[in-house]
């Protein structure tokens, strides 16, 4: 069997939700069946501060837990995406947050996705604090990475008791995203 391989990088400042995400994203993908890895760096401000989170999805065990040139990338910031887009791969799928960030890569071979997964959050489901789960159900429709279903098996336990309709409800939204 070959083994399919898919680094993504979700990037943007402390207080996004990006370590969060990466985390319910790696969870997801063990429910679909998939071997995963995830890691997270912040930066010393924490909050506010640069913050990054990794994921490796695959159908093989993982013997390199780390993103190197990621298929996919996730800026929610233009810090974010002004630090990491060399690192994309040519032909990888970029997904920012289009209201916050505002200069694009001018490299036409990328695949380039945006939304305004923030306001969204805060308009629509009034609540902006969930705007990383707004992005992952992006994320997930727009690449098929991991399944809708696993993203809302991945919820339970993974996000504070009593926020997890909330939760689904936004991961929902960004999927019918894909669609509008």
């Amino acid at each position: 069997m070959n083994n399919s391989v898919t680094e993504i990088r979700l990037a943007g400042f402390g207080g996004q939700g990006v370590v969060l995400a990466g985390v319910l994203l790696g969870r997801a993908a063990l429910e679909d069946g998939m071997h995963a890895v995830q890691n997270q760096s912040y930066g010393a401000e924490a909050r506010g501060g640069a913050a990054r989170s990794e994921v490796i999805i695959a159908t093989e065990p993982i013997i390199y837990p780390e993103v190197t040139a990621p298929h996919v990338m996730v800026a929610l910031s233009q810090a974010a995406l002004d630090r990491y887009v060399a690192d994309l791969r040519p032909d990888g799928t970029l997904i920012v947050d289009d209201e916050l960030v505002a200069r694009l890569p001018a490299d036409a071979s990328h695949r380039i996705l945006g939304c305004g997964f923030t306001r969204i959050a805060t308009t629509e489901l009034e609540r902006g604090i969930v705007a990383n789960m707004v992005m992952l159900g992006y994320l997930a429709r727009a690449t098929g990475v991991v399944s809708l279903e696993a993203l809302h098996r991945a919820v339970p336990g993974g996000v504070p008791s009593g926020t997890e309709a909330l939760n689904v409800r936004a991961i929902d939204r960004g999927a019918a995203l894909v669609n509008d």
